[in-house]
């Protein structure tokens, strides 16, 4: 049992939890020079996570003010303004892999009567064109908060006609307090021929929060003062420069013997 002092709020707990179980169901090693998409990305702490496990992402959100926050945390990922129920607007296979944590519910609410407001095609640009943007083969894993078995239904119908495979994985489904629901879809290597990874099973939650505590000291331990290390290394900041030049980027500085040098302190 660790010390209160040193647990985050209840609220980032939960969504630091989420956000790793979301990275094992994606399957996606940082060292796999991985390019990901956060899905409703907020204030970062999603994002944060991603950046401490060293993956490259960019992130999307409808908000402008947890944009701004987002920035305040100096997170790496890049970040763009956007309704996701409008659809992307990224290069086909831009992306590795995808993750949203507590958004895909938001897609089902119809703020007007206009037929393009409507769930269903709300969902169907979203699918779409998330389909378009992640390369052949990848995965994306959402974790939502359906009120109904049949808001369940629709979503995962809506994905598989996108050409989506994959399905649902519900942890600890007997639990009122700690089952999540994910959807693990498929792009490509199979669809529907892949199986859909396990669900974590039990009443009780210990080996969960064991999970988390056993995160939340490794976390630290990568840390010194309280402020994390910079995973700007050298090889950090070539493989982002490569990303770069892949996705057209212009004015990315060359390569050189200075790239990734430390600076000396000046006062």
């Amino acid at each position: 049992m660790s010390r209160p002092e040193l647990q985050a709020p209840p609220e980032i707990q939960i969504q630091a939890d989420m956000t790793y179980r979301a990275l094992e169901l994606l399957n996606v090693l940082p060292d796999e020079n991985a390019f990901l998409l956060d899905i409703g990305c907020g204030s970062g702490l999603s994002g944060e996570i991603l950046d401490e496990e060293g993956y490259v992402w960019a992130g999307v959100d409808i908000a402008p003010s947890m944009l701004e926050i987002a920035l305040e945390r100096e997170v790496e990922g890049d970040l763009f303004l956007q309704d996701i129920g409008q659809g992307f607007g990224f290069r086909p296979g831009s992306f590795d892999g995808a993750i949203s944590i507590s958004v895909l519910q938001w897609l089902l609410n119809a703020e007007t009567s206009h037929i393009t407001s409507t769930p269903s095609h709300r969902l169907n640009r979203f699918f779409t064109t998330l389909h378009s943007a992640l390369r052949n083969p990848s995965r994306a894993v959402f974790q939502f908060y359906p009120s109904s078995d049949d808001q369940i239904q629709m979503i995962t119908s809506v994905a598989q006609k996108a050409g989506f495979g994959g399905g649902v994985v519900v942890d600890y489904p007997n639990s009122k307090k700690a089952k999540k629901v994910f959807l693990c879809l498929f792009v490509g290597g199979g669809g529907g021929q892949q199986q859909v990874p396990k669900a974590l099973d039990g009443e009780h939650v210990e080996d969960c929060e064991a999970r988390f505590e056993k995160r939340r000291k490794s976390r630290q331990d990568k840390t010194k003062n309280g402020k994390r290390k910079s995973v700007k290394d050298r090889d950090w900041i070539l493989r982002k420069k490569e990303l770069y030049r892949k996705r057209g980027k212009e004015d990315v500085p060359r390569d050189s013997k200075y790239t990734g040098r430390k600076r000396r302190a000046a006062f």
